[in-house]
């Protein structure tokens, strides 16, 4: 039997895995065998390019179509500007509260943990957000954790990005162990695409990390497309389980992706395989530059129902729109 990875190789591993990512969308198609023109215009200035070679494997060479290369290819429609999309589509300004803390809604609160992420998704609806602002030492987290050491009406934490788990275990484990002492808080909620994306940051160190502290844990990862969950992917995500975390799935519907009922049911029939909850599918928060993955509210809907004719209903998510000062996330059907 293979020995398990130790911690301080495991995280060699990801770190390496990350410094190998594709940020160039020439070499992006290079690798693909598609050609350079498919690229030859300047969105990725808008917003620049960044592929783990894990996620990249699981494209299909050849196919300018494939669903996974739609989701991070700089598409020329981006520069366009289109009547009800802004660069802070769910009122993010308007909640921040502190530095890195964003309240929004009743009995919990978000913290903008960085900026990095391991994959740059082209709808992302902070791909205009001013991270420069947020705190990067622990130091600079003090007025966000006074805050929350102020309200006792909050009782969940979400760390959020960019990436959570883009922190390293240990400086992971110096902002849990923050949140750790505030006595009200009772649970900790992760917002992560690494284990889809960077596989490899998922490792038992990390598991044990995430299930040593007072808080309880949930981790909320994101899948589009059934492409997307294979491979290192899968035992990613079944580490995440088997170690006993609550894992949560959030999709995004997406236009040229995943809006077709076939592609949501392999989706979410590989989400329950794993033991993931196919917790929500968002309709497109309507960020500028992301206009052309919008699809009606009326597809959704269709495409839900479909999905409850389909699918056992632990298998079907929630769908679901965020509206900017709304008070909770609107349930669409």
């Amino acid at each position: 039997m293979t020995p398990r990875p130790s911690p301080a190789s495991a995280a060699a591993d990801w770190h390496r895995d990350l410094a190998r990512a594709i940020r160039d969308p020439g070499q992006l198609l290079e690798r693909l065998e598609l050609p350079a023109s498919l690229a030859d215009h300047p969105a990725a200035k808008l917003f620049g390019v960044m592929v783990p070679e894990s996620f990249l494997a699981r494209m299909r060479p050849g196919d300018p179509h494939d669903p996974l290369l739609r989701q991070v290819l700089p598409d020329v429609r981006e520069h366009d500007r289109v009547e009800g999309f802004t660069i802070d589509a769910v009122g993010d300004q308007a909640a921040r509260r502190t530095p890195g803390l964003i309240h929004k809604y009743a009995g919990r609160a978000l913290l903008v943990s960085t900026g990095s992420c391991a994959v740059h998704c082209r709808y992302c609806f902070r791909r205009h957000y001013p991270y420069g602002r947020e705190p990067r030492r622990l130091d600079e987290w003090k007025p966000a954790i006074a805050a929350l050491q102020a309200d006792d009406s909050i009782r969940e934490v979400i760390l959020s990005g960019g990436d959570p788990l883009m922190l390293t275990d240990a400086r992971l484990g110096e902002l849990l162990d923050r949140l750790d002492a505030i006595p009200h808080l009772a649970r900790l909620r992760i917002h992560t695409r690494l284990p889809i994306v960077l596989p490899s940051r998922v490792t038992p160190a990390l598991c044990r990390r995430l299930q040593s502290g007072r808080l309880t844990p949930i981790v909320v990862v994101h899948a589009n497309h059934p492409a997307e969950v294979v491979g290192d992917c899968v035992e990613a995500l079944v580490g995440l389980v088997r170690s006993g975390l609550t894992v949560l799935n959030q999709a995004v519907l997406l236009a040229g992706v995943n809006d077709d009922a076939d592609t949501l049911e392999a989706l979410c029939s590989r989400l329950a395989d794993t033991g993931v909850v196919a917790y929500y599918l968002h309709q497109l928060d309507r960020v500028a530059g992301a206009a052309h993955f919008e699809t009606d509210e009326s597809v959704g809907r269709a495409l839900i129902a479909e999905l409850e004719r389909r699918l056992p209903g632990y298998a079907v998510p929630r769908y679901v729109r965020e509206q900017s000062g709304e008070s909770s996330k609107r349930r669409l059907v």
